[in-house]
């Protein structure tokens, strides 16, 4: 049988509960909603932005446990007028074009949705102070092809040290990237940001918050620092947070600095498919084939035995494939 509405319908929240008489037959239909676009989310209360301005809203009860984020597109009703003290209601959620998720570990089967409808995921990483983490840069790429977004690589910090040796460990899989020090001109960052919906991740200290005030000045985004006994950087951002660059540019999202980036919610297949050129060498492996290193007649090893597929490109696929199994701590 199948249902009569879809999750994104708000009339499918708004039957009664059992033991209980509805108020009225009349589903109310909202034609006075008007969209809006979730910016941040603090303690159960969203701002949007809403025709250029900012508007305070809940969520209204009717959406249940639905789960609204930063990106979401919303319909919502009441006083949006954004004054002091105003509060709208969000009655409606328009389908997601993407999803960004994580899990806490990689044993944890709670996914967390961090942002949606972003296009780009933009890997923030400090060549220096502190030190690089391939294995989340590993993890950040995976997460980002498995929600269908196109990857960005930004290297912070250049003036510390070289970035040529990260970066040759990447250029096999034709992942772009921008690279950047304290003072240097952007134009090459926007060229990369421009027309897109972006979201930031990485460490705390790698310089999230600096280069998203460096693209907006008018954000103010605390920036932190590296502790020198560790190495590791302090949480300055609390919550994601949408801002849009200047000139209608674009988009950029930027979020708390992360220590941990599960991917319990990832499937190989998944991974696999955002390598077009390497899945087709897939059609003829066995039922079950992972496509990793120790997969007996894999389709990869054929191909790289006939020289049909790149060796380096093989090998980092698959330690993509490996940062999916293996524990995500350093």
């Amino acid at each position: 049988m199948t249902n009569r509405y879809d999750e994104t319908d708000h009339e499918s929240y708004e039957r009664p509960r059992r033991r209980t008489r509805p108020r009225t037959k009349d589903r109310p239909s909202y034609d006075d909603a008007v969209d809006a676009v979730v910016i941040t989310v603090d303690r159960g209360r969203f701002t949007l932005l809403l025709d250029g301005h900012r508007v305070m809203a809940m969520k209204s009860r009717p959406l249940g446990r639905k789960g609204v984020v930063v990106g979401d597109r919303v319909r919502v009703v009441g006083d949006v007028s954004g004054r002091d003290g105003s509060l709208a209601r969000i009655v409606e959620v328009h389908p997601r074009t993407t999803t960004l998720r994580r899990t806490a570990d990689d044993d944890d089967p709670v996914e967390r949705v961090i942002v949606c409808n972003a296009d780009q995921l933009v890997v923030v990483a400090a060549l220096a102070d502190p030190e690089p983490r391939p294995r989340l840069i590993d993890r950040a790429l995976v997460a980002a092809y498995a929600a269908g977004m196109s990857p960005l690589l930004c290297l912070t910090k250049a003036d510390l040290t070289d970035p040529e040796p990260l970066l040759r460990t990447y250029r096999s899989l034709g992942v772009p990237w921008v690279v950047t020090q304290r003072g240097d001109d952007l134009t090459e960052v926007r060229a990369a940001l421009a027309g897109r919906t972006s979201v930031l991740i990485g460490h705390s200290g790698v310089g999230k918050s600096t280069l998203v005030n460096a693209l907006v000045p008018e954000a103010h985004r605390e920036v932190g620092h590296v502790n020198a006994v560790t190495g590791r950087g302090r949480h300055t951002s609390t919550s994601a947070y949408m801002l849009p660059l200047p000139d209608e540019a674009g988009w950029i999202i930027d979020t708390p600095g992360i220590r941990s980036f599960g991917l319990a919610h990832v499937e190989p297949e998944r991974l696999i498919e955002a390598f077009p050129d390497l899945d087709e060498m897939t059609e003829e492996c066995p039922r079950g084939c992972s496509h990793g290193r120790n997969e007996p007649e894999c389709g990869l090893d054929d191909a790289m035995a006939a020289g049909e597929a790149d060796p380096d490109r093989v090998d980092s696929f698959r330690r993509l494939l490996a940062a999916r199994e293996r524990s995500q701590d350093d």
